[in-house]
């Protein structure tokens, strides 16, 4: 399985997110490879704790390298071999593995794609679909060469049987809504651009399904003021027909996730010891877990395509 995690906005959370449903995938002990495609800022590394690639690798093996043909194969790295953090090290099970190909120390984002960098990108996806259960890729924001690169090698016929999902990552605001809607259904958007990279719309949009993040509980008006609480209802009823007036109703949202102050401060993985240690909420925690589930369990997708 192949998944592409996109946003048109920064600060989404859809790289942290990703990492920690990478990292659930793998304690449910399946191979889990993950590719930073975010080539301006790779910093998945410093994500998972490993300071030596905190911003990419310095070694010249990175994917921006790779798709370039400076270097072959791809360079990539066990995540809990190389991690700083030793309960991330320890945290594991038996048949999981979580590997990470990195990007380029200071690549930078493409100006163009030609049909070489297709051929090598697909390559690697096969590759990645041939050795692991699940492949996640970290595009950049918005509508990037990352996204290009992506849409036209899952176009490829090497990669026609491939099961291949998009998750749409947003924070629950009217701005990020709006985004969202745009970046899949606007001019240049993922269905638009698809269709020109030989994909049917229909079976791409059935591919595509949503991430709310950072939406704030509100069965817990803890501190609020009862103008706070109500102006909060409010709004959040305001969003939801936003949504759904934006094609990002309920049906076609895979999960969402929690306000989470431990990640306000710091992006990384949350493990179970962060819980125990009252650092961080286990309502966080099982979001990421129901996300991993949701995204694996072809019922669920069949349900949200109805």
């Amino acid at each position: 399985m192949l998944v592409f995690s996109a946003s048109d906005k920064g600060g989404t959370g859809r790289s942290v997110t990703s990492v920690n449903i990478a990292y659930q995938l793998s304690m449910d002990g399946l191979k889990v490879a993950y590719l930073d495609f975010d080539f301006g800022s790779p910093t998945v590394g410093a994500i998972f704790e490993i300071s030596r690639i905190d911003r990419g690798t310095p070694d010249d093996d990175g994917l921006h390298s790779y798709l370039l043909g400076d270097t072959a194969p791809a360079g990539r790295l066990s995540v809990r071999s190389e991690t700083d953090r030793t309960e991330l090290r320890h945290s594991r099970h038996p048949s999981g593995r979580l590997v990470l190909f990195p990007g380029d120390r200071g690549g930078g984002e493409f100006a163009n794609i030609d049909e070489a960098t297709v051929r090598r990108c697909t390559e690697l996806l096969v590759t990645c679909e041939q050795e692991f259960d699940v492949t996640l890729v970290d595009l950049s924001a918005g509508r990037s060469i990352a996204l290009m690169l992506a849409l036209r090698s899952t176009g490829m016929p090497q990669l026609s049987a491939a099961v291949v999902r998009w998750l749409v990552f947003h924070r629950w605001t009217r701005q990020h809504i709006v985004a969202a809607n745009g970046l899949v259904h606007g001019p240049h958007g993922l269905l638009e651009t698809g269709a020109a990279c030989r994909h049917d719309p229909e079976l791409l949009l059935e591919s595509i399904r949503y991430v709310r993040t950072a939406v704030p509980e509100l069965n817990e008006p803890a501190g609020l003021r009862p103008a706070q609480a109500a102006w909060l209802q409010e709004q959040n009823a305001t969003l939801n027909r936003a949504a759904t007036r934006y094609q990002l109703g309920t049906t076609v949202v895979l999960g969402e996730t929690p306000v989470e102050p431990m990640l306000q401060w710091r992006e990384q993985v949350i493990l179970d010891a962060d819980v125990s240690a009252r650092i961080a909420n286990e309502k966080t925690v099982l979001a990421f877990r129901k996300l991993a589930a949701g995204l694996t369990n072809p019922a669920i997708w069949e349900r949200l395509g109805e």
